[in-house]
């Protein structure tokens, strides 16, 4: 049973038309407080509880720190890192108090593990995604919740975040074929991988797990490109 909730009311109302009678959409804008404590009693009101929260809703905007605008840093940080905030804060609050269990399940990037020189405030926010996972983690280890906190880091997706780079440049093709050259497993990941990882993150086969970075990357942060060559 899911709630989809989206800032684009058509969008998770499409979502959750296509998952049927256990699904019901919600608009919501993640970056809002009040629409925060009121996402979260959806489900307890509707289903009885609430046992799994996911953070993905996300943003991106290109520049170095040289090109960065104070703008566009405002909007990443408050999508990608306040919105996940609030989203484990009442979150949170909601599973424990409706007598659920499971996880908050948070999507982060490669970006949240390492720096890219041209997308300095997405890394930033991403990188804030991924030790407030660790800070909730422990916390509700400490309290002894019955809820953990993981985060999943994914190398580049052919989703629409991807749309203004594509057209920029003309050609989709051109750009998901450059983006695969960098993975060595040879392709850009694709939605399915990444709600394949959030999945398991969230499931009883991942009791034991919290804190922890999940990666869906293709080995890009395995290590660099070989060296040397077989003769």
């Amino acid at each position: 049973q899911v709630v989809v909730a989206d800032v684009n009311a058509e969008a998770a109302q499409r979502t959750a038309s296509a998952l049927g009678t256990a699904a019901i959409a919600h608009a919501m804008d993640v970056t809002r407080e009040p629409e925060w404590e009121r996402a979260v009693r959806v489900p307890v009101e509707r289903f009885g509880r609430l046992d799994v929260v996911c953070n993905v809703a996300g943003i991106g905007r290109g520049g170095s720190i040289e090109d960065t605008t104070l703008a566009d840093w405002d909007a990443m940080i408050a999508v990608n890192l306040t919105g996940t905030m609030l989203g484990c804060n009442h979150g949170l609050k909601a599973i424990v108090a409706s007598g659920g269990s499971g996880a908050i399940v948070n999507v982060s990037s490669l970006g949240g593990l390492v720096g890219v020189a041209d997308i300095a405030g997405y890394c930033a926010s991403k990188g804030g995604v991924t030790v407030l996972t660790k800070s909730v983690a422990l916390h509700c280890a400490q309290k002894r919740y019955p809820v953990r906190c993981v985060s999943i880091h994914p190398t580049y997706v052919d989703t629409e975040m991807l749309d203004p780079v594509a057209a920029m440049l003309g050609d989709r093709k051109a750009l998901l074929d450059g983006m695969a050259r960098l993975v060595p497993m040879g392709r850009v990941a694709t939605p399915d991988d990444v709600a394949r990882a959030i999945a398991f993150a969230a499931s009883d086969d991942a009791a034991m797990i919290s804190g922890s970075e999940l990666l869906v990357d293709g080995a890009q942060l395995a290590g660099p490109p070989s060296a040397h060559f077989d003769h």
